[in-house]
């Protein structure tokens, strides 16, 4: 298909969005419907897609669970409204040894779980040896903790096996929430050097939670809804919402009708373009810069490839794609371009220019590799709308992006179990994704995005197969960057992010804006760089 006339068809299909999303709103606005939301008290009702994976600590790993994890389990640390710095939660002070290879805590002796018992180290010490044990997709955040040692009832000391300046950091994710081991046990719960055979709780945290967070787990119907209700024993400042029960609702325009006619309060997957056509005067949206990431990525390693991806067909096609068209189509502009797969913001993120569209040097690249004529890649991605961004649409833009320089790409989109498989498997040759920061710091994207031996997508890349994907100068760079501190650990991490970028495996498309839309009156919303977004701060007038 000839670009310009791919061109109209993409063009079309987003005015049918507006359109879709315009008659949708007046239709609703005509005929309202009083939804229990309205008249909820302090329930509040969020309509989310929601893809949740486990509601299991130690196994689970998504956008939702961010925010469920964190609002059922406390951790020893938090991050700060101001998403930078890191302030206490169950412990209450720490303190490390000169090279930080050694971190105690000492534990609020006010904690306490929702059952009424006391947190303690044991507690600690068995929920990081399970999440490490259990080998779930967070266990990274454990993988240079050489030992875990509780002196008292609330003293834990953690040893590591090199310097890390951001571990302390690291532990701000959901994922580190603390669990009630006792409770877990008793059903299952095993944190043991087995404990990925042997552990089968999972079951029972479907149903239940152990917690010490500000709200705990009242019930779960998959695919349908997440129900949370205040935890009555909490041992820190108490919530004002007594309830929040989410409602899984796959796309922003059904989103946008539930808040329209009064069945649900808050919107979390509005993209701008449908938040654009909200006339509604009971109805607020906010706009803010988030930490998050739409990326294309290029496994090299892929099977059954037409052409070799080398460092210049790479280059060639980071080059062709239209950045600042895709951000205007998908996000209508709300959205900011990355350098590198480093937040801007982040330690090192946001340091030099962003890659140019350059469709002419594409093509110099692409003779240059010996495949001027082209080929046709196949391009699996997940069927989701993300952040704002429709991914079909896209993906259609940059197919149409591509064919400018003879590539042609074959779209399928999948669900997203379906494409983890694939992409963990043969490998998919093109395909985009996105990345939600686990925590405020910078050594995650080097742990999962790096070409170097261990990180997710130097698996993904291929790297197995041909290890000169490598990039030697990666961990010595990552690990001189946990061994500063401050401006001169930024610096490093700066470095870093160049050679993230120049590998051109992670190819990042935009930082969209978070949006969140509300009824009026609900206060406190605000994204969150480690928890997506903080319930317990939000409040209902």
């Amino acid at each position: 298909m000839q670009p310009k006339r791919l061109d109209t068809r993409i063009v079309s299909a987003h005015r049918r969005i507006l359109i879709s999303a315009a008659t949708m709103l007046v239709s609703v606005a005509a005929f309202p419907t009083l939804g229990f939301a309205e008249n909820a008290g302090t329930s509040i009702v969020i309509a989310r897609d929601m893809d949740l994976n486990s509601l299991d600590p130690s196994r689970a790993f998504c956008d939702t669970c961010q925010i469920y994890l964190s609002s059922v389990y406390d951790r020893l640390v938090d991050l700060s409204p101001d998403n930078k710095s890191i302030v206490p939660m169950l412990a209450k002070e720490w303190s490390a040894n000169g090279d930080a290879t050694v971190l105690t805590f000492k534990l609020d002796p006010k904690a306490k779980f929702s059952d009424g018992s006391p947190v303690e180290a044991k507690d600690v010490k068995w929920t990081l040896e399970r999440l490490r044990n259990i080998k779930g997709g967070m266990a990274y955040l454990l993988d240079n903790v050489k030992s875990i040692e509780t002196p008292d009832k609330e003293t834990v000391v953690l040893t590591l096996t090199a310097p890390n300046s951001e571990f302390v950091g690291s532990l701000t994710a959901p994922y580190a929430g603390i669990i009630n081991s006792d409770a877990v046990a008793e059903h299952g719960g095993d944190a043991g050097a087995d404990a990925n055979s042997k552990d089968n709780a999972e079951q029972w945290l479907l149903a239940n939670s152990a917690g010490a967070g500000p709200y705990v787990l009242e019930s779960y119907s998959p695919n349908h809804e997440l129900r949370l209700k205040r935890n009555d024993n909490y041992w820190g400042k108490k919530p004002s919402v007594e309830e929040f029960v989410f409602l899984q609702t796959k796309d922003a325009v059904s989103q946008t009708q539930l808040l329209e006619n009064g069945s649900a309060d808050i919107a979390m997957q509005v993209d701008p373009t449908t938040a654009k056509a909200i006339n509604n005067e009971n109805i607020v949206v906010e706009t803010t810069p988030s930490f998050n990431m739409v990326y294309v990525a290029v496994s090299p390693g892929a099977k059954n490839l037409p052409h070799p991806l080398d460092a210049k067909i790479r280059e060639a096609i980071a080059s062709a794609i239209d950045y600042d068209g895709i951000i205007d189509l998908t996000v209508d502009g709300k959205g900011r371009r990355l350098p590198a797969p480093i937040p801007n913001g982040f330690p090192g993120g946001g340091i030099g220019e962003p890659i140019k569209h350059d469709v002419e040097k594409a093509k110099a690249l692409m003779k240059e590799a010996g495949a001027g004529d082209g080929f046709t890649l196949a391009a699996t991605y997940p069927n989701v709308n993300q952040y704002g961004v429709d991914y079909t649409l896209m993906m259609q833009k940059i197919q149409q992006d591509l064919a400018e320089i003879n590539i042609q790409l074959e779209l399928q989109p999948v669900e997203f179990s379906v494409w983890r498989e694939k992409v963990n498997g043969d490998g998919i040759p093109l395909t985009a994704v996105f990345f939600a920061p686990d925590y405020y710091g910078s050594s995650q994207y080097a742990q999962y995005f790096a070409m170097m031996d261990g990180t997710v997508w130097y698996k993904r890349a291929g790297g197995k197969n041909d290890p000169s994907l490598a990039n030697p100068e990666t961990p010595k760079l990552l690990a001189a960057a946990l061994a500063a501190q401050g401006e001169k650990s930024s610096e490093l991490f700066g470095k870093l992010a160049g050679v993230l970028a120049n590998d051109r495996i992670i190819l990042p498309i935009v930082s969209p804006d978070a949006v969140f839309v509300s009824r009026k009156g609900i206060r406190g919303l605000r994204f969150s760089a480690c928890c997506n977004m903080v319930l317990s701060d939000i409040q209902a007038e």
